[in-house]
């Protein structure tokens, strides 16, 4: 008992001296941050480096090979940077791929939901310009340089995840939302698609990086939440300033300066290269490349391919060198196919998609005469060199003689405002491209492709319903209960829209009929797609 009450006054001692401690220190700190603040400046908030012109080569340091272990010798070499601007093509590429959809040639795992091969070589056909990457003949079969597909890929994903379509079988078919997306692929679309993607489970971007292994199993449980890394970019992106080109180095240190650094695992361990013991993730500093990594695959697979950011990259071999370091990427030429991206510029669309500002305004195009419109409806390249942009416009709008000359032709402008191009864009192109106001012939010549173009309007989907004789088509498109669902095609056919169908068939029930074959009937659009098919239309995008 008494050494019971010897300890107790002890630890009651111990406690009170603690708490005379801690508070004389709290007072000591009070005053010591009083006497700073009288001279001491507070710290600066963190902003976004940028600059307003891109350099046009970028300097990548190259470690050299030593026949010798001794300090690491480094030489520089300067690659040409690769722009590619989305703000105006993104919307006419998703009316594209929509196409694509409902012509019924886009396929994707029932699991994964991923793309087929075929499906990403389709896809990559009608985008403008194709992928990021084109792939080359492979020259040695140990170093394939070949990044693989990029937009092909995320594409059938980002019209999954914002509910532009969805899997019938092998296949994606358009839903409600995605047939209005078809007729109308506005930056509120994009923005959709953006929103939901930010929050969709679909896929783990983190997985698109191969060479990590582990990510399906003990791994997995250590990978932190996918919307919440994804937010946090997107949050940052938003205070980015617009229109100003930015190293994605110094973003990736503006998310650690501003508190928000991106991490994609909580236990690097079970995470490897090669061997899960000597190429663990989780040796000091080693997580930080696959932290790095899943950035560039967010801006460069997904945000850039729906037109929010403009980005300039180089081959992805020949980019960055930082991760050699690692055991077991001696035979790697890079750690992701997104190792290439270095600069990225947030246009006036991602400003809109990121919520900066409230309405989204396209951007004019800059005036740059580099063409020549003649009377004859020719166009000749002037003094300065075409870039690949304004060939890539000029071989949509017109039809190429040579290198330096093209002729407009109603079918081809036609042509292109099918493909979602407009007449007002194109003038517009074609104007301060050339600098000087169009010839009266050509000005004649948008005039009437926009008459024409506006001549003839999809209605959707409808179903033809052939009758037994003349009279009976005359009875059911006279019938209060089925003639506003029907309209007469011919003496014995009827045009039933796809909208009015089953409204269409129990009307023709109480009038006392029924379509023949009813059990066995197939959907419609799958009867869509089998003519398409059989008459050669599914070819056409």
């Amino acid at each position: 008992m008494r050494r019971s009450i010897v300890r107790t006054a002890r630890n009651l001692h111990w406690a009170t001296e603690t708490a005379e401690n801690g508070s004389r220190l709290r007072r000591r700190r009070s005053d010591l941050k009083r006497r700073l603040s009288a001279f001491v400046q507070a710290p600066v908030d963190s902003d976004v480096q940028s600059v307003e012109q891109l350099p046009a080569t970028y300097d990548c340091p190259r470690r050299r090979w030593q026949p010798k272990p001794g300090e690491p010798e480094w030489e520089v070499e300067s690659i040409p940077l690769v722009v590619r601007e989305g703000e105006r093509t993104a919307p006419r590429e998703l009316l594209s791929v929509l196409r694509l959809v409902d012509a019924g040639r886009v396929s994707v795992s029932d699991k994964t939901r991923r793309p087929s091969a075929s499906t990403m070589k389709a896809i990559a056909a009608v985008l403008e310009g194709g992928d990021f990457y084109e792939d080359k003949p492979q020259k040695d079969k140990w170093r394939d340089e070949n990044a693989g597909p990029i937009r092909a890929f995320a594409l059938p994903l980002l019209i999954q995840a914002g509910g532009l379509a969805q899997l019938s079988g092998t296949k994606l078919q358009l839903t409600k939302a995605g047939r209005k997306a078809l007729a109308d692929s506005s930056a509120d679309t994009l923005k959709t698609l953006w929103l939901k993607w930010c929050a969709t489970t679909l896929i783990d971007e983190l997985s698109r990086i191969e060479c990590v292994k582990g990510q399906s199993g003990k791994g997995k449980r250590g990978l932190t939440s996918v919307s919440g890394r994804r937010e946090t970019i997107a949050s940052a992106l938003s205070e980015c300033p617009s229109q100003r080109w930015i190293l994605v180095d110094d973003f990736a240190r503006f998310l650690r300066a501003s508190g928000n650094a991106v991490h994609v695992t909580r236990n690097a361990w079970n995470l490897y290269l090669c061997d899960p013991e000597y190429g663990s993730l989780g040796y000091e500093g080693w997580s930080s490349y696959l932290d790095g990594r899943y950035l560039l695959c967010l801006l460069f697979e997904y945000a850039a391919t729906l037109g929010l950011l403009d980005v300039a990259y180089l081959p992805p071999a020949r980019a960055r060198s930082d991760f050699h370091e690692m055991w077991g990427t001696d035979g790697m030429l890079f750690f992701s196919r997104y190792d290439g991206l270095t600069y990225f510029r947030l246009n006036g669309l991602g400003a809109f998609c990121s919520n900066a500002v409230e309405r989204y305004t396209p951007a004019p195009l800059p005036e740059k005469p580099v063409i020549q419109v003649l009377s004859t409806l020719e166009v000749t390249a002037g003094g300065a060199a075409l870039d690949y942009g304004d060939r890539l416009a000029l071989d949509c709008y017109a039809e190429r003689v040579s290198d330096v000359v093209w002729i407009l032709n109603a079918s081809r402008l036609l042509a292109a405002t099918e493909e979602g191009r407009s007449v007002d864009g194109i003038r517009e192109f074609l104007e301060t491209r050339s600098g000087a106001p169009l010839p009266d012939a050509v000005a004649h010549l948008l005039e009437d492709v926009s008459a024409r173009g506006t001549r003839f309007h999809d209605r959707g989907l409808a179903r033809l319903v052939e009758c037994a004789d003349g009279a009976l088509a005359e009875l059911v498109a006279n019938d209060s209960r089925t003639r506003k669902h029907c309209m007469r095609a011919g003496a014995r056919h009827l045009v039933v829209p796809a909208t009015s169908e089953a409204t269409f068939r129990r009307g023709l029930r109480d009038v006392g009929y029924l379509v023949a074959g009813d059990g066995a009937r197939a959907p419609m659009a799958t009867v869509q797609a089998s003519i398409r098919k059989a008459t050669g239309a599914g070819e056409k995008t």
